[in-house]
């Protein structure tokens, strides 16, 4: 309905956008004389941050004030689609990017189960992410506001028990030698041949550490990160070696101290005082004062000399 000053002078119709008046905006043409009241689509016409077309008429006029209309998608639009088409969650994972530790982080989860996780700059962007987790699990991911339950919390605290993990494909031996990883206290450290025994592997299976570690569906929340060789020196986990040492920097491992005890040929620590012997970042060992300090460079010499394993670090035998 048109109201008074609706018209040009030139009889022109005038287009409300907002409330407000445009001149012109009902009868722009293009120079071949058509108009988009002749029944062009609005798709036909680029918006107003569009790049030239060189294969646009010259002259091509476009509808002013739309760019007001224009509203960022919602990050879980993809999410709201499939569930009004009918399809459970149960069928694709989301993921959301987290402030993590030392780096942002991105994860997917699905089916209450966290599939998959990557630091931000292994990836070009979220799309880069979502191609790299379809190929790895066969599964599409979407952007979603909100995270899993319990995953902000394991990043703040470095603690993912309450966390389950859906390892997708991955053998028995490398799932329970991830498991293991898990149990790895926060600023601590433990080497492959402990891994080995709380996994419940013989010495034969060494082999499948560095597997495990590869093939880590979700690095920094499962903190592969910790691992060490055993005179305490970081092995290769499938992170940059400079995003290890800020994340074993940000736990508190006193990288400088443990190369002193490496080079005195130290890999565990005595108490004097409780005769227990533990590696040397358990959280007992770095409670030992300088004058109780016993080292031991085998876990069979503590013994001998009288000391019992730590029930906390639980060492196991080199």
């Amino acid at each position: 309905m048109s109201g008074p000053g609706d018209e040009d002078p030139d009889g022109a119709a005038r287009r409300r956008v907002n409330g407000t008046p445009v001149p012109g905006a009902a009868r722009q043409r293009f120079t071949d004389g058509r108009s988009y009241e002749d029944g062009l689509p609005y798709g036909d016409a680029p918006g107003p941050d569009a790049p030239p077309d060189d294969d646009a008429p010259p002259g091509l006029d476009v509808l002013p004030g739309l760019d007001v209309l224009r509203v960022p998608m919602p990050a879980d639009l993809g999410i709201r689609i499939l569930r009004r088409a009918g399809i459970t969650d149960h069928d694709y994972d989301r993921y959301t990017l987290l402030d993590g530790p030392v780096t942002d982080l991105f994860v997917a989860f699905g089916r209450g189960a966290v599939t998959g996780a990557a630091p931000a700059g292994r990836h070009a962007d979220a799309e880069a992410f979502e191609e790299a987790h379809l190929r790895l699990t066969g599964r599409t991911a979407l952007p979603s506001r909100k995270p899993l339950p319990g995953v902000v919390g394991a990043l703040r605290t470095g603690r993912d028990r309450t966390l389950r993990y859906d390892y997708g494909t991955l053998p028995e031996a490398r799932r329970r030698l991830l498991e293991a990883v898990r149990t790895i206290p926060r600023g601590q450290l433990r080497p492959a041949r402990w891994l080995l025994r709380e996994a419940g592997l013989s010495d034969a299976d060494a082999a499948e550490v560095p597997a495990a570690v590869r093939a880590n569906p979700a690095p920094v929340l499962i903190p592969v990160h910790r691992l060490s060789d055993e005179e305490g020196r970081s092995v290769a986990c499938g992170l940059p070696a400079e995003l290890v040492a800020r994340l074993r920097a940000h736990e508190g491992i006193d990288e400088e101290r443990l190369v002193r005890f490496s080079a005195d040929g130290t890999h565990w620590l005595g108490s004097g005082t409780t005769r227990i012997f533990c590696y040397p970042t358990c959280a007992h060992a770095r409670r030992i004062t300088d004058r109780h300090r016993v080292p031991f460079h085998s876990a069979e010499a503590a013994r001998a000399a009288g000391f019992r394993a730590c029930l906390s670090c639980r060492p196991a035998a080199a």
